[in-house]
């Protein structure tokens, strides 16, 4: 079951236990409010005329008071050199839905004791286990290359290369001494 609601001149879609935020509301942290709905949905019966889904209540709870975020608003007029930048921060009130007509928000249970007991016993053996995993893990070792043979080839070609062009140099050196 869910409801539109109108508060502030705005429009919102609740459902019990829905947190919303809303235009500041007269009203201390802890009150209880009624907002005015304006159409009923249950299921598949839908109320839209407004006045008789008035008559169904929307409860809620005030959780705080507090400002929203900066808005900037500037203002500007092309070529008259009028530039005005200001801020704005709207209060607002953060409400939780708590009923919808007949339909009342479902609340958490508090977790049990023997539950909180094991989930402490699941939480001390999760290290014990990755400590034991570890030892049982071995690490391999890459396997090692081979010498690059393809470098050492080329070397040894690049170097007969230059030998005889050495002795070629040599002779000729020689040829011009005589």
């Amino acid at each position: 079951m869910y409801a539109i609601v109108k508060t502030g001149g705005k429009q919102y879609k609740v459902a019990p236990g829905d947190i919303i935020e809303i235009e500041k509301l007269d009203a201390a942290a802890g009150d209880k409010v009624e907002l005015e709905a304006i159409c009923v949905v249950d299921g598949d019966k839908v109320e839209s005329d407004a006045a008789k889904a008035a008559g169904t209540k929307v409860v809620a709870e005030v959780l705080e008071q507090f400002k929203g975020e900066k808005q900037l608003v500037f203002k500007f007029k092309k070529r008259k050199n009028y530039k005005r930048t200001k801020g704005h921060r709207q209060q607002l009130t953060r409400v939780r839905i708590e009923a919808v007509g007949a339909a009342k928000a479902e609340k958490k249970a508090a977790p049990k004791k023997a539950a909180a007991k094991k989930d402490e016993a699941k939480a001390e053996e999760a290290p014990k286990k990755a400590a034991a995993k570890k030892d049982e893990v071995k690490v391999e070792e890459a396997p090692k290359k081979a010498p690059a043979k393809k470098a050492a080839a080329k070397k040894d070609e690049a170097s007969a290369e230059k030998k005889p062009a050495a002795k070629k140099a040599a002779a000729k050196e020689e040829k011009e001494a005589e």
